[in-house]
C-alpha cells in the first residue's frame, strides 16, 4: 500500500499548483448556490480522504485541523477556478455527467462517484486499506508522466492549502520563522528536518 508523504505533497501540491490561502472568514462570506449544498455523505467523504491524504502521526491529520471543512467552502466560493464555466473540461468523457448548468464542475460529486468506482463499491464502508488504495490510484492517474489532469489536482491542491494555512500545519508540522534574518540559498538537511512554512517563493502571486 502506497501512503502520501508531507513533504512530498507539499512541494507538488499546494505550492505547484499556485494556490493561494483565502481566509475562512473570507470563503464564507462567499455565498455558494443554496441548491449546491454538499451532501452528509460527501462531508464524510472529504473528511475521510483528508485524514488519508494526511494521516496524524506526532502532529494532527488533515481532518483533525479542519482541512476537510477548508475544501467544502473553498469550493462552494470557486477557489482555484473551480466554479469557472470551463472547469468541466478537465474530465475526459462523461463531463456533461458532472457539469453543473453553468457548464463549471461538481467536484464532490466525481469525487464521491470515483472514490466508489475505485473502491468496487460503497468508499466509506470500506477498509482502509482499500480506502488508501481507490485514492492512491486516483492520484497516480491524475499525476501521471509528472503532470496534472482532472479535477483531483484542484481537490488535493485545496486540501493541502487548509492544512498547511492551518496553526498546526503551517506551526509544528512545518518550520515557520516570522522574520528570517537572512537569505540562505544552501541548506544541510538533517534528519527530522522540516521544510519552511514561510516560503512561499514557489508561488505565483501575479
Amino acid at each position: 500500500m502506497t501512503s502520501f508523504d508531507r513533504r512530498e505533497m507539499i512541494g507538488a501540491g499546494a505550492l505547484a499548483l499556485g494556490v493561494i490561502a483565502v481566509p475562512i472568514a473570507v470563503l464564507r462570506a462567499m455565498r455558494a448556490p443554496t441548491d449546491d449544498e454538499p451532501s452528509d455523505r460527501q462531508k464524510l467523504i472529504a473528511q475521510q480522504i483528508a485524514q488519508i491524504l494526511i494521516p496524524r502521526t506526532d502532529t494532527p491529520g488533515g481532518a483533525d485541523v479542519g482541512a476537510d471543512a477548508f475544501l467544502l467552502l473553498a469550493l462552494a466560493a470557486g477557489l482555484d477556478g473551480t466554479r469557472t464555466p470551463d472547469g468541466g473540461a478537465a474530465i475526459q468523457g462523461a463531463t456533461a455527467r458532472y457539469r453543473r448548468p453553468d457548464g463549471s464542475l461538481d467536484h464532490l460529486t466525481w469525487l464521491e462517484e470515483e472514490l466508489d468506482r475505485k473502491a468496487h463499491g460503497d468508499f466509506l464502508a470500506a477498509p482502509l486499506a482499500r480506502q488508501q488504495a481507490a485514492l492512491d490510484t486516483i492520484d497516480g492517474a491524475a499525476f501521471a508522466n509528472h503532470q496534472s489532469t482532472g479535477p483531483w489536482p484542484k481537490i488535493k491542491g485545496l486540501l493541502l492549502t487548509g492544512y498547511y494555512t492551518s496553526q498546526p500545519g503551517g506551526a509544528k508540522e512545518l518550520t515557520y520563522e516570522l522574520v528570517p534574518g537572512r537569505f540562505d540559498p544552501d541548506l544541510p538537511l538533517r534528519p527530522g528536518m522540516h521544510a519552511f512554512s514561510s516560503d512561499w517563493t514557489a508561488v505565483e502571486f501575479g
